[in-house]
Protein backbone atom coordinates (compact mmCIF):
# COMPACT_ATOMS: atom_id res chain seq x y z
CA UNK A 1 0.00 0.00 0.00
CA UNK A 2 1.69 3.43 -1.05
CA UNK A 3 2.15 5.64 1.66
CA UNK A 4 0.85 8.66 2.58
CA UNK A 5 3.62 11.06 1.47
CA UNK A 6 3.27 9.11 -2.37
CA UNK A 7 -0.05 10.11 -2.64
CA UNK A 8 1.36 13.89 -2.78
CA UNK A 9 2.84 14.73 -6.46
CA UNK A 10 3.68 18.09 -5.59
CA UNK A 11 5.18 17.44 -2.39
CA UNK A 12 9.18 17.93 -3.08
CA UNK A 13 10.88 17.16 -0.16
CA UNK A 14 13.41 13.89 -0.73
CA UNK A 15 11.13 11.66 1.15
CA UNK A 16 7.61 12.35 -0.36
CA UNK A 17 10.02 11.84 -4.06
CA UNK A 18 11.25 8.49 -2.54
CA UNK A 19 7.58 7.25 -1.39
CA UNK A 20 6.41 8.24 -5.06
CA UNK A 21 8.64 6.08 -6.91
CA UNK A 22 8.71 3.59 -4.53
CA UNK A 23 4.92 3.42 -4.98
CA UNK A 24 5.19 3.85 -9.01
CA UNK A 25 8.00 1.05 -8.91
CA UNK A 26 7.26 -1.21 -6.30
CA UNK A 27 10.89 -0.57 -4.95
CA UNK A 28 13.83 1.09 -5.57
CA UNK A 29 17.08 0.58 -5.43
CA UNK A 30 18.44 1.96 -2.08
CA UNK A 31 21.59 3.93 -4.07
CA UNK A 32 18.88 6.17 -5.42
CA UNK A 33 18.24 7.78 -1.75
CA UNK A 34 21.32 9.75 -2.07
CA UNK A 35 20.39 11.08 -5.32
CA UNK A 36 16.84 12.02 -3.68
CA UNK A 37 18.81 13.46 -0.98
CA UNK A 38 21.21 15.29 -3.12
CA UNK A 39 19.14 16.56 -5.91
CA UNK A 40 15.02 15.93 -5.15
CA UNK A 41 14.53 17.42 -8.40
CA UNK A 42 16.69 15.85 -10.59
CA UNK A 43 15.54 12.74 -9.36
CA UNK A 44 11.36 13.39 -9.27
CA UNK A 45 11.72 14.43 -12.94
CA UNK A 46 13.82 10.72 -13.51
CA UNK A 47 11.36 9.30 -11.62
CA UNK A 48 8.07 10.69 -13.30
CA UNK A 49 9.82 10.50 -16.43
CA UNK A 50 11.01 6.93 -16.35
CA UNK A 51 7.35 5.68 -14.51
CA UNK A 52 6.14 7.02 -18.03
CA UNK A 53 8.79 5.09 -20.48
CA UNK A 54 8.19 2.09 -18.55
CA UNK A 55 4.48 2.01 -17.69
CA UNK A 56 5.03 1.99 -13.87
CA UNK A 57 1.83 1.56 -11.62
CA UNK A 58 -0.06 5.05 -11.20
CA UNK A 59 0.97 6.12 -14.58
CA UNK A 60 -1.91 6.66 -17.33
CA UNK A 61 -0.96 4.57 -20.89
CA UNK A 62 -3.96 4.94 -22.43
CA UNK A 63 -2.57 6.62 -25.51
CA UNK A 64 0.88 4.75 -25.45
CA UNK A 65 0.11 1.80 -28.26
CA UNK A 66 3.23 -0.46 -26.90
CA UNK A 67 2.49 -2.94 -23.98
CA UNK A 68 4.54 -3.49 -20.77
CA UNK A 69 5.98 -6.45 -21.51
CA UNK A 70 7.01 -5.63 -24.87
CA UNK A 71 9.04 -2.28 -23.13
CA UNK A 72 10.47 -4.63 -20.95
CA UNK A 73 11.68 -6.73 -24.25
CA UNK A 74 13.63 -3.24 -25.25
CA UNK A 75 15.02 -2.24 -21.89
CA UNK A 76 16.23 -5.40 -20.39
CA UNK A 77 18.80 -6.52 -23.30
CA UNK A 78 19.94 -3.19 -23.08
CA UNK A 79 20.61 -3.05 -19.66
CA UNK A 80 22.96 -6.35 -20.34
CA UNK A 81 24.39 -4.99 -23.47
CA UNK A 82 26.00 -2.81 -20.57
CA UNK A 83 27.04 -5.82 -18.10
CA UNK A 84 24.33 -4.34 -15.99
CA UNK A 85 23.76 -7.25 -13.47
CA UNK A 86 22.66 -5.40 -10.76
CA UNK A 87 19.89 -3.80 -12.31
CA UNK A 88 18.90 -6.46 -14.67
CA UNK A 89 17.72 -8.83 -12.72
CA UNK A 90 14.81 -6.70 -11.12
CA UNK A 91 13.40 -6.11 -14.84
CA UNK A 92 13.82 -10.07 -15.48
CA UNK A 93 11.51 -10.89 -12.25
CA UNK A 94 9.37 -7.80 -13.57
CA UNK A 95 8.80 -10.04 -16.55
CA UNK A 96 7.97 -12.79 -14.88
CA UNK A 97 4.85 -10.97 -13.12
CA UNK A 98 3.85 -10.52 -16.68
CA UNK A 99 4.17 -14.06 -17.49
CA UNK A 100 6.47 -13.79 -19.60
CA UNK A 101 8.66 -16.96 -20.36
CA UNK A 102 12.70 -17.74 -21.16
CA UNK A 103 11.69 -18.42 -24.55
CA UNK A 104 10.24 -14.92 -25.44
CA UNK A 105 12.78 -12.74 -22.81
CA UNK A 106 15.72 -14.49 -25.09
CA UNK A 107 14.11 -14.11 -28.95
CA UNK A 108 13.78 -10.45 -27.99
CA UNK A 109 17.24 -10.32 -26.52
CA UNK A 110 18.61 -11.95 -29.51
CA UNK A 111 17.09 -9.32 -31.63
CA UNK A 112 19.13 -6.93 -29.53
CA UNK A 113 22.17 -8.90 -29.97
CA UNK A 114 22.06 -8.42 -33.89
CA UNK A 115 23.03 -4.96 -33.39
CA UNK A 116 25.57 -4.83 -29.71
CA UNK A 117 26.92 -8.66 -30.55
CA UNK A 118 25.94 -12.06 -29.27
CA UNK A 119 28.08 -11.68 -26.09
CA UNK A 120 24.92 -10.17 -24.71
CA UNK A 121 22.95 -13.08 -24.78
CA UNK A 122 25.49 -14.48 -21.87
CA UNK A 123 24.55 -11.40 -19.74
CA UNK A 124 20.98 -11.77 -20.47
CA UNK A 125 20.85 -15.33 -19.24
CA UNK A 126 23.22 -14.38 -15.86
CA UNK A 127 20.82 -12.33 -15.36
CA UNK A 128 18.24 -14.79 -15.27
CA UNK A 129 20.09 -16.88 -13.37
CA UNK A 130 20.18 -14.12 -10.65
CA UNK A 131 16.68 -13.45 -11.21
CA UNK A 132 15.93 -16.52 -10.19
CA UNK A 133 18.24 -17.18 -7.13
CA UNK A 134 17.34 -16.12 -3.51
CA UNK A 135 20.11 -14.42 -2.76
CA UNK A 136 18.84 -11.32 -4.97
CA UNK A 137 17.05 -8.90 -3.19
CA UNK A 138 15.42 -6.88 -5.59
CA UNK A 139 11.79 -6.97 -6.40
CA UNK A 140 9.65 -10.04 -6.36
CA UNK A 141 10.03 -13.32 -7.71
CA UNK A 142 6.64 -15.02 -8.72
CA UNK A 143 5.18 -17.71 -6.55
CA UNK A 144 6.72 -20.84 -8.22
CA UNK A 145 9.70 -18.98 -10.12
CA UNK A 146 10.07 -18.33 -13.70
CA UNK A 147 6.65 -19.06 -15.71
CA UNK A 148 6.12 -22.29 -18.10
CA UNK A 149 3.47 -20.78 -20.38
CA UNK A 150 3.81 -17.29 -21.64
CA UNK A 151 0.70 -14.78 -20.58
CA UNK A 152 -0.59 -13.59 -24.09
CA UNK A 153 0.77 -9.66 -25.02
CA UNK A 154 -0.67 -7.83 -27.94
CA UNK A 155 2.58 -7.52 -29.98
CA UNK A 156 2.98 -11.46 -30.50
CA UNK A 157 -0.43 -11.15 -32.59
CA UNK A 158 1.13 -8.13 -34.93
CA UNK A 159 3.87 -7.30 -37.27
CA UNK A 160 4.44 -11.11 -38.57
CA UNK A 161 2.91 -9.92 -42.26
CA UNK A 162 4.67 -7.63 -44.29
CA UNK A 163 3.43 -5.99 -47.01
CA UNK A 164 5.48 -6.24 -49.87
CA UNK A 165 7.66 -9.26 -51.32
CA UNK A 166 11.53 -7.67 -50.91
CA UNK A 167 14.33 -9.35 -49.46
CA UNK A 168 15.46 -9.10 -45.78
CA UNK A 169 18.72 -11.67 -45.83
CA UNK A 170 21.63 -9.62 -44.88
CA UNK A 171 23.55 -10.73 -47.66
CA UNK A 172 21.29 -8.35 -49.93
CA UNK A 173 22.79 -5.76 -48.54
CA UNK A 174 25.23 -3.65 -50.43
CA UNK A 175 28.21 -4.06 -47.50
CA UNK A 176 28.13 -7.69 -47.24
CA UNK A 177 27.39 -8.00 -50.99
CA UNK A 178 30.69 -6.70 -50.79
CA UNK A 179 32.03 -8.96 -47.60
CA UNK A 180 31.15 -12.35 -49.93
CA UNK A 181 33.31 -10.94 -52.70
CA UNK A 182 36.48 -11.26 -49.82
CA UNK A 183 35.00 -13.76 -47.98
CA UNK A 184 31.90 -15.80 -49.25
CA UNK A 185 31.51 -18.37 -46.14
CA UNK A 186 32.36 -15.64 -43.41
CA UNK A 187 29.27 -12.68 -45.12
CA UNK A 188 27.29 -16.63 -45.52
CA UNK A 189 27.72 -17.40 -41.61
CA UNK A 190 27.04 -13.80 -40.11
CA UNK A 191 23.89 -13.73 -42.41
CA UNK A 192 22.81 -17.11 -41.17
CA UNK A 193 22.59 -15.80 -37.57
CA UNK A 194 21.40 -12.03 -37.93
CA UNK A 195 18.36 -13.56 -40.49
CA UNK A 196 18.05 -16.05 -38.11
CA UNK A 197 17.01 -13.38 -35.17
CA UNK A 198 15.66 -10.90 -37.74
CA UNK A 199 13.48 -13.42 -39.23
CA UNK A 200 14.22 -12.76 -42.68
CA UNK A 201 12.53 -15.51 -44.62
CA UNK A 202 9.08 -14.03 -42.19
CA UNK A 203 7.11 -15.40 -39.44
CA UNK A 204 6.63 -19.12 -38.49
CA UNK A 205 6.04 -20.62 -34.96
CA UNK A 206 8.22 -18.84 -33.31
CA UNK A 207 7.14 -16.10 -30.34
CA UNK A 208 7.92 -12.62 -31.47
CA UNK A 209 6.99 -11.65 -35.26
CA UNK A 210 9.67 -9.83 -37.63
CA UNK A 211 7.66 -6.45 -36.53
CA UNK A 212 7.89 -6.43 -32.96
CA UNK A 213 11.44 -7.82 -33.31
CA UNK A 214 12.14 -4.82 -35.35
CA UNK A 215 11.43 -2.29 -32.83
CA UNK A 216 13.93 -3.90 -30.86
CA UNK A 217 16.65 -3.39 -33.34
CA UNK A 218 15.62 0.35 -33.90
CA UNK A 219 16.37 1.04 -30.11
CA UNK A 220 19.64 -1.04 -30.14
CA UNK A 221 20.56 0.94 -33.12
CA UNK A 222 19.56 4.19 -31.83
CA UNK A 223 22.30 3.87 -28.85
CA UNK A 224 24.88 3.25 -31.28
CA UNK A 225 24.07 6.25 -33.11
CA UNK A 226 23.06 4.31 -36.19
CA UNK A 227 21.11 6.71 -37.35
CA UNK A 228 20.64 5.57 -41.43
CA UNK A 229 20.48 1.94 -40.41
CA UNK A 230 17.91 2.37 -38.08
CA UNK A 231 16.05 4.69 -40.83
CA UNK A 232 16.04 1.02 -42.84
CA UNK A 233 14.90 -0.56 -40.17
CA UNK A 234 12.09 1.70 -39.48
CA UNK A 235 10.94 1.24 -42.93
CA UNK A 236 10.78 -2.93 -42.40
CA UNK A 237 9.09 -2.20 -39.40
CA UNK A 238 6.29 0.44 -41.41
CA UNK A 239 6.40 -2.77 -44.19
CA UNK A 240 5.05 -5.11 -41.00
CA UNK A 241 1.86 -2.80 -39.79
CA UNK A 242 4.51 -1.13 -36.72
CA UNK A 243 3.15 2.77 -36.28
CA UNK A 244 5.05 5.71 -36.12
CA UNK A 245 3.69 5.99 -32.33
CA UNK A 246 5.71 2.03 -31.67
CA UNK A 247 8.78 2.87 -33.40
CA UNK A 248 9.33 6.41 -31.08
CA UNK A 249 8.09 4.20 -27.91
CA UNK A 250 10.17 1.54 -28.67
CA UNK A 251 13.07 3.63 -28.84
CA UNK A 252 12.05 5.65 -25.63
CA UNK A 253 12.57 2.53 -23.73
CA UNK A 254 16.42 3.15 -23.87
CA UNK A 255 16.53 6.40 -22.98
CA UNK A 256 17.12 5.52 -19.23
CA UNK A 257 20.39 3.88 -19.87
CA UNK A 258 21.52 5.49 -23.40
CA UNK A 259 20.56 9.53 -22.61
CA UNK A 260 17.99 11.85 -24.66
CA UNK A 261 20.42 12.25 -27.34
CA UNK A 262 19.23 8.49 -28.03
CA UNK A 263 15.72 10.41 -28.91
CA UNK A 264 17.05 12.36 -30.87
CA UNK A 265 18.88 10.41 -32.99
CA UNK A 266 16.03 8.08 -33.42
CA UNK A 267 13.90 10.96 -34.50
CA UNK A 268 16.45 11.58 -37.04
CA UNK A 269 16.19 8.29 -38.46
CA UNK A 270 12.02 8.30 -38.33
CA UNK A 271 12.41 11.52 -40.66
CA UNK A 272 14.86 9.97 -42.81
CA UNK A 273 12.42 6.76 -43.19
CA UNK A 274 9.76 8.69 -43.56
CA UNK A 275 11.66 11.03 -46.27
CA UNK A 276 12.06 7.82 -48.35
CA UNK A 277 8.35 6.14 -48.28
CA UNK A 278 7.41 9.60 -49.22
CA UNK A 279 9.99 9.82 -52.20
CA UNK A 280 9.22 6.04 -52.68
CA UNK A 281 5.76 6.62 -53.64
CA UNK A 282 6.41 9.46 -55.70
CA UNK A 283 8.47 7.46 -58.16
CA UNK A 284 5.34 4.97 -57.73
CA UNK A 285 3.38 7.35 -58.94
CA UNK A 286 5.35 8.70 -61.83
CA UNK A 287 5.83 5.18 -63.18
CA UNK A 288 2.23 4.20 -63.13
CA UNK A 289 0.90 7.08 -64.51
CA UNK A 290 3.92 6.31 -67.43
CA UNK A 291 2.76 3.32 -67.76
CA UNK A 292 -0.72 4.65 -68.43
CA UNK A 293 0.25 6.80 -71.25
CA UNK A 294 2.44 3.76 -72.79
CA UNK A 295 -1.09 1.99 -72.89
CA UNK A 296 -3.06 4.52 -74.37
Amino acid sequence: MPSPAAKHPDDMSPEAILARAAAARGDIFPEWRLVAHTAPQTYDLINRTGSYLHQYHGQSPEKQQLSGPMRELIATPALCAKADLRHAPNHIRRMYRMGMTNQVIFEGAAAFATVVGWSSLTYVSLAIAEANSPDYPYGRLPEGGAPTELTPFPELAMGRKRKGSESDSLLDTPEWRYAAGIDAEMARRCAAFVDHCLLAGGAKDELLGPGPRELIVIAALCTRGEVEIAAQHIRRAYDYGMTRRQVLEAISCVFPMSGMITGQLGLRAMRLAEAANRKGKRRKGKGEKNTARKRR
